[in-house]
């Protein structure tokens, strides 16, 4: 199965942060494609940045080696999920859910989120 997480289960996982409960754990260590947006990596490169949180090293190997470690996937952008976006409820206004959130839907992928507003949308 594949499945698309949202950029702080991301960050729970790779950081081992006590937020992410063990049947979270569980699903992302499961036998799943594990998909993770450039909109989360594009999120968390602009936060870092700002200094809103610090990763443990430098954003760029550090996210490179965590992705590549955890055998995750790249979801990269396409023009469907930016159509998508153009029309798209704003049941969720921040940009960077609300792309990922298309890209669930076009790539008909369930998101792992603890986001309450993402259960808005089909996905």
């Amino acid at each position: 199965m594949k499945i698309l997480i949202d950029t702080h289960i991301f960050l729970w996982f790779i950081l081992e942060d006590d937020r992410l409960n063990f049947k979270l754990f569980d699903l992302l260590e499961a036998d799943h494609d594990v998909f993770i947006s450039v909109a989360s990596l594009w999120e968390i490169a602009i936060k870092s940045s700002i200094n809103k949180f610090q990763l443990p090293e430098p954003f760029h190997p550090f996210i490179q080696e965590q992705v590549k470690i955890n055998d995750f996937e790249i979801l990269e952008i396409n023009y469907d999920h930016l159509n998508l976006v153009a029309k798209l409820d704003f049941y969720h206004r921040d940009p960077f859910d609300r792309l990922m959130i298309s890209q669930a839907i076009v790539e008909e992928m369930p998101v792992v989120s603890l986001d309450s507003q993402f259960k808005q949308y089909p996905i």
